[in-house]
């Protein structure tokens, strides 16, 4: 039986075009929110984006600290790599939109993407589906809010270290070679296991979804 997840997906197609077919819909739903539209149309004010990255900081140590768990693990082993690392990069820029220290964080849906990555260890499989939804969105559409951020807010490079990837070298050659990594794995597994990593990889939106719309509440007016 083909799950929904699936439908839009052929047994011919290699792991990472069944990842992004499969979750085309989630996606376009994460990316269509309005606090995301607020962000990429230049509308985002600093208190919005001092609380996306106190709520990025929750989910990025959830996954580095998982990596560090996964680290002997076959199927994630591939995909860890510590020039991706983002808290270091996520406190400096806090540091630079709240110097005077940020507000206490209250956010079940940032809670909630952090256990769902955490529990990720139980299966290597799930963790490089969370890994392949962030670090892979960092490097392709995080490029993007990051030249909007430098310009809405005239920085000079300063505050978006988030979205610098000094250590990987050339981002496309860099993305290319991971997907390719997610194809050689995909080649290895059943079928099951592929269906079961690319529903994870739904999830992965639905968390990011979850987190755009508890920050539309916090901020309507953006």
């Amino acid at each position: 039986m083909i799950t929904a997840s699936l439908a839009h997906t052929a047994p011919q197609d290699t792991l990472s075009v069944a990842m992004k077919k499969g979750s085309a819909v989630e996606h376009d739903r994460a990316e269509g929110s309005s606090f995301m539209s607020a962000l990429l149309d230049g509308r985002m004010d600093a208190d919005g984006y001092v609380a996306y990255l106190q709520r990025l900081r929750l989910v990025y140590d959830a996954l580095e600290s998982t990596a560090t768990t996964l680290s002997d693990d076959p199927i994630a082993v591939p995909f860890i790599d510590s020039a991706l690392n983002r808290l270091a990069t996520i406190d400096a820029d806090l540091a630079h939109w709240a110097p005077a220290g940020a507000p206490e964080l209250s956010s079940p849906a940032a809670i909630a993407y952090a256990e769902r990555i955490t529990d990720s260890a139980r299966w290597g499989g799930a963790f490089v589906a969370h890994h392949y939804t962030r670090y892979l969105g960092d490097l392709s559409g995080g490029q993007a809010i990051g030249r909007i951020l430098d310009r809405t807010f005239d920085l000079g490079g300063e505050g978006i270290a988030f979205y610098a990837f000094d250590e990987i070298g050339k981002v496309k050659p860099y993305k290319d070679r991971y997907r390719d990594r997610l194809d050689t794995i995909g080649e290895a597994m059943s079928s099951d296991d592929r269906d079961r990593l690319v529903d994870e990889v739904r999830f992965a939106f639905n968390c990011n979804q979850a987190l755009f719309a508890e920050l539309s509440e916090l901020h309507p007016g953006l």
